[in-house]
Parts: C-alpha cells; structure tokens; sequence
C-alpha cells in the first residue's frame, strides 16, 4: 500500500490591519502632503476622502494655489503608479486612452496604452481640451475601463483621475459637459491661503524648496496599494441608519425644488453623498454615519451637479450659497 503525502497545509494569510492603523497609515499620508503643500488641508482631506471612496475630484482655483503640486505630492505619497496629462486644444482621444498601431514587423495591429492606464491621472486643465477629448475620459471613470476598436480593456484598481481647471480664465477653455460633472464625486476649490500660510511657503522656498523635486523635500511613498484596498473595504462597511439616508436625500430634493436652480441633484449624486459621508466618518473614527458627517460633504459633493437659472446668476448667487441654504432648512434627525 502506498503511502499518500497528506495535503499541503494552506498558506498562512497575513493578519488584516485594525481601523486605527489604517487610519494612522492614512494620517501618514497628510503628513507627508505636508511637506510640499501649505495651507490646503481642506483640499487634502477631500483627496483622501476620494480615494477611500473610489471617486473621481476635480480642483478648481485661480493659477498658483498648488493644484497640479497638491496632486504630484499625494502620489508621491503612494506606492502606485501615476501619469500627468496636460489638456491642450490639440490633444486627440487616443493619446489619453491609447490607440491601435500597425506593427510593421508582424503584420497586425497592437494596442498601445495610454496615460489613462495607471492608478492617478493628474489631467491638468481638462477645460481646454475639446468636448471629444473630454469625452474620452467617461467610460474611464465611471466603468474603469477603456474601450477600443470593439474591446474593453480594464484599468488598474486602484484608479483615480484628478483634474484641474482655472475658474477665470475662459478663452481658450470648453465647458465640461454635465454627464462628465457628474462623474466627479468630489469638487475642491482652493482658495489663496491665507497670510501665515503664504508666509510659511516662502520661508520654504527661501531655504531652497523646489516643487519639482518632491524628493528632495522629504516625501516619501507610505501607502501602498494593498493597505489602501483594506482601508476602502473598512469604508465600505460603514452603516447609515434609515434616518439619516432620508435626511440626504431630502437634501437632493430641496436642490430640486429651489426657485434658482434649474437642474437640481441627480439621484448619482445621492449616491455620491452616501459615499463621501462614509469615507469621511471613517477617517474621523466612526463606523456609522452622523448628519454632520452628511453636511460636512454636502458642498464638495453636490456644488458640480447643480444649474442655476439664468436669472439668478445676473443676480449673483452662487451654488454654495443655496446649498448653505438648504442645510439651515431641511430639518436634521435628531
């Protein structure tokens, strides 16, 4: 009788990382920012918020607040791959997603990649690309895919695309569609920093600081991508009483029936609430969802997915003002 070799015993699994040291992994992250970025911890908050929700962000600010820097310091902060594209009047379809190319050689045609395959795409001023280009980052950001000549073609997970645009400078630039607005889960406007903050930048520069050489300044990759799948998963299983998933829809519905707004919120961007509602009670150490965390997000979440009437704009409202609004109004679960 011949003796079998008993099963092999299965591969021990590497013990999963508590809620605190993700979050402390993640607080890492902040610090590390911080080495390059003065003054905009709002906008870094709203990156990381981002990427445990598996969303998209757009940046808006005038020129010189650290859009394109902010972004170039937080992948430097992770162990993912990342690729800049600067949006010009010029730039085709294909040379964001990629395109098919006759291989002399072989005879047949090869797809080649485009910068739209890696974990963080920096698309710096999406506004001055044409819609068609716009256009062909939709199926990237809402299906994480690319598809061409008939086949689809998945993008790395993580993915996350952050684009920049200047809010006062409109020759040259196109608007952004609204279907693409809406796949956007968060808006960050960066303000001018405020006087300590500007100061604290030019102390940096005056000691030799060079925004082109993170390196030199001290950021150092902390958070790698099997971490960051962990701490998206803790995200995930955070809950929302009944109560409160009322109260953020009641907040679409407000936008929805105000007299300024022509097109209120979409039932996407109820989703997108819930999601960066999650995200950010997580961060701050909650497994369940408060109306503050619901109102912490309101703006960043919701001020993209609104039309103003005409009338209303001549008269200077802004959509942050009638979201303001509606937070003081609609009635909060105790």
């Amino acid at each position: 009788m011949t003796d079998t070799p008993p099963p092999e015993a299965p591969a021990p699994q590497p013990a999963r990382r508590s809620n605190d040291e993700l979050r402390l992994a993640l607080s890492r992250v902040r610090t590390e920012v911080g080495k390059a970025v003065v003054g905009q911890d709002g906008a870094v908050s709203g990156l990381l918020v981002a990427l445990l929700a598996r969303g998209h962000v757009l940046l808006e600010g005038v020129p010189g607040v650290a859009k394109t820097l902010l972004v170039r310091a937080l992948a430097a902060t992770l162990s993912l791959d990342t690729k800049r594209v600067q949006f010009t009047p010029d730039l085709m379809p294909g040379d964001v997603t990629g395109s098919l190319v006759y291989d002399g050689r072989t005879g047949e045609f090869e797809f080649r990649s485009g910068p739209v395959f890696t974990n963080i795409l920096l698309a710096d001023e999406i506004n001055r690309t044409p819609p068609k280009t716009q256009s062909a980052l939709l199926e990237a950001m809402e299906e994480r895919q690319v598809s061409v000549d008939g086949v689809s073609r998945r993008l790395p997970d993580p993915f996350l695309v952050a684009a920049t645009m200047n809010p006062i400078e409109y020759e040259g630039t196109y608007t952004l569609p609204e279907a693409q607005l809406d796949r956007f889960l968060l808006k960050l406007t960066l303000d001018v920093p405020g006087r300590d903050a500007e100061i604290a930048v030019l102390v940096r520069h005056a000691a030799g600081f060079d925004p082109r050489n993170l390196a030199a300044a001290g950021v150092t990759p902390v958070l790698s991508a099997e971490v960051l799948h962990e701490a998206q998963a803790a995200v995930a299983a955070v809950q929302a009483t009944p109560d409160v998933l009322a109260y953020a829809v009641d907040l679409a519905r407000a936008t929805r029936q105000s007299p300024s707004v022509k097109l209120g919120v979409s039932p996407r961007g109820t989703t997108a609430l819930l999601a960066a509602a999650k995200a950010w009670a997580w961060l701050n150490g909650f497994d369940w969802i408060t109306p503050d965390h619901v109102q912490a997000m309101t703006l960043p979440v919701l001020r993209h997915r609104i039309q103003l009437r005409p009338e209303a704009e001549l008269e200077g409202v802004s959509v942050d003002t009638i979201l303001r609004g509606i937070l003081a109004q609609v009635q909060v679960p105790i």
